[in-house]
This record gives structure tokens, sequence and C-alpha cells, in this order.
């Protein structure tokens, strides 16, 4: 990119490191209560008035209330039987960040598919923000157009760029 470039990096810039063993609980403690399938008492993670930002088809929920009914309780009546397994986090300061996958049986409605009874993964990345002990921002990505494949719909009707992809099952590692 030739001449001045954007400001990179901005939010986590100035992040306090002092405070990632703090946000570490938090975001573990969180994690364990979405496992138990926690929604009224969530909160006790949460700031009352937190963004949660997802991509679309998740949309953005502005608040614990939002949050609950608009993206918990829906997600888990179309889901049941579900476990997060993070695959992976990076704690710095007041920032975590962690990607993996949800294990769930599809038992309710889900984007106008009837229930099926399948087995699902569910693959995600989040990253969060804590402040004073709770969740301010989570910035969120589901990968519903997998999910949705798994239950025989194709959101991009054969067009998907994963036909370049290589065929083999297991790809090579680095």
């Amino acid at each position: 990119m030739k001449g001045s470039r954007p400001e990179q990096a901005v939010l986590t810039r100035d992040t306090d490191m002092s405070q990632t063993e703090a946000t570490r609980a938090v975001i573990e403690g969180m994690v364990d209560g979405l496992n138990d399938h926690r929604i009224d008492d969530i909160g006790q993670f949460f700031a009352e008035g937190f963004r949660w930002m997802g991509n679309f088809g998740c949309g953005t929920k502005i608040g614990l209330k939002e949050f609950q009914d608009n993206w918990q309780r829906p997600f888990q009546a179309a889901f049941s039987d579900k476990v997060c397994v993070d695959e992976a986090r990076i704690y710095m300061g007041e920032w975590a960040a962690a990607f993996g996958r949800q294990e769930a049986t599809h038992s309710g409605a889900f984007m106008g598919v009837a229930p099926t009874g399948k087995r699902v993964e569910i693959r995600y990345m989040d990253f969060w923000k804590v402040v004073d002990g709770k969740i301010v921002d989570n910035w969120v990505m589901v990968d519903f157009p997998h999910v949705l494949s798994q239950l025989g719909v194709d959101v991009f009707d054969g067009q998907g760029w994963d036909a370049f992809d290589r065929k083999e099952k297991d790809p090579p590692r680095p």
C-alpha cells in the first residue's frame, strides 16, 4: 500500500497487561456458564450494557437482556445438548480471544430449517474485552453457512470458493 497507512490495533494499544489473569478468570467462568446452559444468571460475567457484535445472520445485541432473549434463548431452542469447546484461547491484558466449536443437536427450527435431530458442529471465533471483572464487548463470528450445510442447505448454491480447495481428507499441517 503506497502512501499513508491506516492506524492499526487502536483498541489494544493501551491494554493493561496486569489484567491478564483477571480476564482469564472471567472468560473461563463464562465458558463454563455457557456449557452449563446458564441464561438467567449469565450476567455474572457480562456488564449490563455490554455489546455482542456478531456477523451477518447473528446480529448485534446491546445489553444483557437482548443477548439473553435474542441470542441465548433462540440458540438453545434450536440446538440442544450443546457443549462449547474452545480449541485455543489467547489472553492479553483486558483482552481475550478464542476459536473453537460447539457440538449440539439440531432440535428446534433454525433459519427456516425444521429440526433434523442431527448432531452438528458450530464453529466460532470470539474476541472479548473485560473491564472491572465483566465483559463489556464481544465480537463474534459464527460459521452459519457450515451449520446450514450440515443440515442440507448450501447458502452459496454451489458457488462457494471451497470448490477450489484440495480434495484431501486431512490437509497437511505446516
